[in-house]
């Protein structure tokens, strides 16, 4: 059986938006706090072998990026990661090696998950991170929290989110302040 994991790249107050779209003004804020020892750290927590659940936007945006991106350790292993793509127009997948998820994403992913294989690593990927965490399906969350208050933008939890519990599995820090904290999914917060 794979492990789901999610990897994000977050501010301090929750942030994840990384794009300069609607009108959101701070879109390279994770760029200044990247380090060598930073990028190791992620390429560590990531693993030697892996697959990519990714949603439909993200998927295009590191498909015109990642091939051309040269050789190193980040860009080879997401080019050789099968990609399962969360879309309706899975004809045009071209970034491979790839699949789609199907009609129904929830049983597609359920089916994926319980298959022998590499764990699978979400990305981006908000609308898809969202129902993978309201359906339980999400064995560990990876937030690379950067040094950083954004104040406004697209925010990794949602205030529809049920409460859930996480415990911590580990903590990195970057020599530019940069904290990488892999959580455990436990289970629904329990009411005290």
């Amino acid at each position: 059986m794979r492990k789901i994991r999610i990897f994000e790249h977050i501010s301090l107050d929750g942030v994840i938006q990384h794009e300069n779209d609607d009108d959101f003004a701070y879109g390279g804020w994770s760029t200044p706090y990247r380090s060598p020892a930073g990028l190791q750290a992620v390429v560590e927590a990531y693993g030697t072998s892996f697959d990519l659940l990714l949603g439909r936007r993200t998927y295009d945006a590191w498909a015109g990026f990642w091939p051309k991106a040269g050789d190193s350790p980040i860009a080879n292993g997401l080019n050789a990661a099968t990609k399962y793509v969360a879309t309706h127009r899975p004809d045009s997948l071209e970034w491979g090696p790839v699949g789609d998820l199907g009609a129904d994403i929830i049983e597609g992913i359920r089916g994926l998950k319980s298959t022998d294989g590499p764990d699978l690593i979400v990305c981006g990927s908000s609308t898809l991170t969202s129902v993978l965490l309201g359906q339980g399906l999400v064995d560990e969350v990876v937030l690379i929290t950067y040094p950083v208050l954004l104040g406004r933008g697209k925010r990794f939890f949602s205030d529809s989110a049920d409460p859930r519990e996480l415990a911590l599995v580990s903590t990195k820090a970057t020599p530019t302040g940069v904290l990488i904290n892999s959580y455990r999914y436990v289970g629904s917060l329990q009411k005290t």
